[in-house]
């Protein structure tokens, strides 16, 4: 895999920051992605589709709202909307491999993979920080392991998933990555946060 730049900045230098006296309670880290796709099924397609992911990827996955699944070398795939899906891996390859295995009639596949950056935040404080900047509840019962959802920050949208009990990964635009990475500090800083 070719190593894409990172559209961080220098900024986004490793290092413990804000008011970490006591601990820690975030970490924020640049998950490396080699693939990035939604795929998105024809009204009356979506078991279809969501069966097809789950064969190409290796994982479960349903066509129910929020719905998400992950398996052992990291691939995971969640619902973003009806009949929609984010899936992403480590390997590259994948993109191609989704795009020749569903048929025109099931869906569409559309590779996000160099317009889209994946933040990584873990810790004790992960769910208070995420509340402070979305509307949605971040308890493991509202938010299961592994389900996401579609969301916003003001006009930047993001897609969320809970990979951890105390870990999520947030997909935003890539040409928004620098600024939305610097939000999170700032809403991690009375938790004190480790860029790693």
């Amino acid at each position: 895999m070719v190593e894409r730049a990172s559209p961080l900045g220098s900024e986004f230098r490793p290092g413990s920051y804000g008011d970490f006296a006591d601990r820690v309670g975030v970490t924020i880290s640049e998950a490396s992605k080699g693939t990035i796709v939604e795929a998105r099924a024809w009204p009356g397609h979506e078991n279809a589709l969501a069966a097809r992911l789950s064969n190409v990827c290796r994982l479960r996955l349903a066509a129910l709202p929020g719905y998400g699944a992950t398996n052992s070398d990291g691939s995971c795939a969640f619902n973003i909307g009806p009949g929609r899906f984010l899936v992403s891996a480590a390997d590259e390859a994948l993109a191609g491999e989704l795009m020749a295995s569903i048929p025109d009639e099931t869906g569409t596949v559309t590779d996000l993979s160099h317009g889209r950056t994946v933040l990584s935040l873990d810790g004790a404080e992960v769910e208070w920080v995420l509340a402070k900047l979305f509307a949605l509840d971040f308890s493991l019962a509202a938010f299961p392991l592994r389900a996401g959802r579609a969301t916003a920050h003001h006009d930047l949208s993001v897609q969320i998933q809970r990979r951890g009990e105390k870990r999520f990964e947030l997909y935003v635009f890539r040409s928004f990555a620098r600024a939305f990475a610097k939000t999170l500090r700032r809403a991690s800083e009375d938790v004190g946060y480790t860029i790693r």
